[in-house]
């Protein structure tokens, strides 16, 4: 029976497909990303913080489901930091951790970082340029704009989240491929990803053709185009997501 928390973004096919993946847990895998989806967003990501009574249900399905993952922007150590739940597998940087060629653009990656007049979260395979805390949103949008610009001019790949500039390696991985790789590993053909970001469209995608799926879109106001529309199941927080991972 629906909780009325949620029962606005459930419909018919999408409890069935929830009671379907709850049936044969030995056969599925819980694939989450991190900030925005399991931590509400914050103005400075060293603040984020996911709440106790959803790592307490992170952790009761790692005990119950073949595969419970976290795909994250951060690094994999930065994202089992903040999850803090044994029994979880944590890639990091968008899948980046997972393709050994990446590290050859380390120190290309730092010293572009360097060349920028602006604060930098150094991820290590990556570097992220927030605005979130900008006084003036729409100029620093404007300046950071310039920043991608210069960063395919030299032959880096920069895409934009909610608040923020990533800059990445040319390099074929995204959370799409990490989502493949950690299917194909442990065989498994069936899952739930849950996301809130232009990043996690990629996982949506790579769900296609499983034996069974369900895409779940963590909504806001800062949402990217596509990601409502991509999805099974929508909810409006990361709190009405905890609700729905407790009917697994």
């Amino acid at each position: 029976m629906r909780t009325s928390r949620t029962a606005h973004i459930l419909g018919r096919v999408s409890l069935d497909s929830l009671a379907a993946l709850a049936e044969r847990p030995e056969r599925v895998a819980i694939l989450l990303d991190v900030d925005g989806t399991l931590a509400p967003i914050v103005r400075r990501p060293g603040e984020a913080r996911v709440p106790e009574k959803t790592r307490a249900e992170i952790s009761r399905l790692a005990g119950r489901y073949a595969l419970v993952a976290c795909i994250s922007g951060r690094t994999g150590a930065d994202a089992e930091r903040l999850v803090g739940v044994d029994g979880v597998r944590y890639v990091g940087v968008h899948g980046l951790e997972l393709e050994p060629e990446a590290e050859e653009w380390r120190e290309r990656i730092h010293s572009f970082a360097s060349s920028i007049d602006w604060p930098v979260e150094d991820k290590g395979l990556t570097v992220s340029f927030h605005y979130r805390q900008a006084g003036d949103e729409e100029a620093a949008l404007e300046y950071l704009e310039e920043v991608a610009e210069r960063a395919r001019q030299e032959g880096l790949v920069p895409r934009f989240g909610r608040k923020v500039l990533e800059v990445r390696p040319p390099v074929r991985a995204d959370k799409g491929t990490a989502v493949r790789h950690l299917l194909a590993e442990d065989g498994l053909q069936r899952a739930l990803y849950a996301g809130d970001d232009s990043t996690d469209l990629d996982a949506f995608r790579a769900l296609d053709g499983l034996e069974l799926a369900v895409r779940v879109a963590v909504s806001s106001d800062e949402a990217p185009d596509g990601l409502v529309a991509g999805a099974d199941v929508v909810v409006r927080s990361p709190l009405e997501l905890l609700h729905l991972l407790r009917r697994l």
